[in-house]
């Protein structure tokens, strides 16, 4: 048997084909556009998504028996609003998770509805990015567009509904939307009213490895795919990235360094009270998990090498750089270009340079950048230590990673050892392990992730450059607060 993992990412849709032994036959991708009509506002047309699928799964299988593939499974960029009218069209462009527009409506619900009345019904708090917010501020700024929501879809869904017809979600998505009720795995009715919705308008809750139905014939046809294929409900982007790394259950760990980064740590069961300091979000695997999150991680350093630098070697600026090296005199960066979620809740956070001196050079600035991510990454994972969790080591994926450089910082600045899985593929291969529970040739998410994944390298934090880097965190760690009001001017 065959099955097909998507990653709905927020620059490109990837799909990969992989066996019922977990190994990637075939990898393509379709790349789309990011909109941004006004500072600060992130958004996307759903169509580019499905066209990516119509185009991409085609030639993922060719030269492949189309006839062997039993299952699809997503894995999605999380918390973007997608309004379906009542004729299944889309009202508007879909807000993603990156959008910062929704500052006012993030205040009303942590200071009017109030941040422990929050955590009680969902778990968490408000943040920009998550898709409540959105919605109050659809409601408010564009009330026609509004009345017409029939369906509220997140951005996988509503390719699964294409796929299928079914309007449906999963328990990892739906955490992220601040209508979910985390511990209870079910909607909020009290958070739907609170913005104007209807459970009716919502869509039906899956475990993520669930299937939620079959491909529609003529959705078969053209993708050149068997009818009966089983779609699995899927995951947001972190929860499937977690399950194709093998961070399933207690005591493992996942940082992804994709356009956002993420620290991604399963529980056994859900944490109460902590959700006003980092995500606690109902996991793929049937539990849940802790998630720190950063806005910008790989696409600072994109940003710095593609745009300001003018280059897209990014191998060529890391070459003379010297991991062993102690870090004294470099400058400090932080990485907040798209404001920032885990721990600072500010979407007026900005990206800074500080410390720089006449002889700064380029390497230096691009080590910041790498550093201030890193150390951005650490924020998380000390609220998780905080917490009382056990943090020994931790796999990572995510594009971030294929920099040997960035990773050997990351470990040192963690203070723990870094795993590489053999399959790179996080999200996608994810999904297309998801859909192998789904089609029932996995009895489990935790049986296929002990099956399938396996290790290809691990990589030591160098214990001589612990201090150095303990000093400039500390440093680093009071730039935000210096600054924090400077920002929220320049915001104004």
């Amino acid at each position: 048997m065959y099955f097909i993992g998507v990653d709905l990412g927020t620059s490109a849709c990837k799909f990969l084909l992989m066996d019922e032994k977990g190994a990637i036959l075939n990898i393509t991708s379709r790349s789309y556009d990011v909109k941004y009509p006004h500072p600060g506002w992130s958004q996307q047309d759903p169509a580019d998504w499905w066209r990516a699928v119509r185009e991409g799964v085609p030639e993922l299988l060719a030269g492949f028996d189309a006839s062997r593939v039993a299952g699809i499974g997503c894995g999605g960029q999380m918390h973007g609003l997608v309004a379906l009218d009542s004729d299944d069209q889309v009202i508007r462009p879909a807000i993603l998770w990156n959008d910062g527009r929704t500052a006012e409506q993030v205040r009303y619900l942590n200071e009017e509805v109030g941040t422990a009345r929050l955590l009680e019904l969902t778990g968490n708090i408000a943040y920009a990015g998550f898709t409540a917010p959105k919605l109050l501020w659809m409601r408010q700024e564009e009330p026609e567009l509004f009345s017409r929501i029939a369906h509220v879809l997140l951005p996988k869904d509503y390719l699964n509904h294409l796929l299928t017809g079914a309007y449906a979600t999963d328990v990892s998505d739906a955490s992220g939307t601040l209508l979910f009720d985390v511990a209870r795995r079910t909607w909020s009715d009290e958070m739907l009213a609170l913005c104007g919705l209807t459970a009716a308008q919502m869509p039906r809750v899956h475990e993520s490895y669930e299937p939620i139905g079959t491909l529609r014939p003529e959705v078969a046809e053209e993708l050149g795919l068997p009818r009966g294929v089983v779609v699995a409900a899927g995951a947001g982007d972190n929860a499937a990235a977690a399950v194709g790394t093998g961070a399933v259950g207690a005591g493992t760990m996942n940082i992804s360094l994709g356009t956002s980064g993420t620290v991604f740590i399963p529980t056994a069961s859900f944490s109460a009270g902590v959700g006003d300091r980092i995500h606690s979000f109902c996991h793929a695997d049937g539990a849940w998990h802790l998630m720190g999150c950063i806005l910008s991680a790989a696409s600072c350093n994109a940003w710095w090498v593609n745009d300001v630098l003018g280059t897209d070697d990014m191998a060529a600026e890391q070459a003379g750089i010297d991991p062993a090296s102690a870090p004294a005199d470099l400058p400090y960066f932080l990485p907040y270009l798209m404001g920032e979620r885990t721990p600072l809740n500010d979407v007026n956070a900005r990206g800074a340079f500080a410390g720089m001196s006449m002889s700064t050079s380029r390497a230096d600035l691009t080590r910041s950048v790498l550093e201030g991510v890193a150390f951005a990454v650490r924020d998380s994972v000390e609220i998780a230590r905080s917490l009382g969790v056990d943090v020994a080591s931790s796999t990572v994926c995510g594009g971030g990673a294929k920099s040997r450089l960035w990773l050997q910082m990351l470990a040192d600045i963690l203070g723990i050892e870094l795993v590489l899985p053999t399959t790179e593929q996080g999200p996608g291969y994810g999904g297309a392990m998801l859909a192998a529970v789904a089609a029932g040739a996995c009895g489990s998410v935790g049986e296929c992730a002990r099956e399938l994944v396996s290790e290809r390298e691990r990589i030591a934090p160098n214990a001589a450059l612990a201090g150095e880097y303990e000093r400039r965190y500390q440093i680093w760690h009071g730039l935000y607060p210096a600054l924090r009001e400077s920002f929220a001017r320049m915001g104004a």
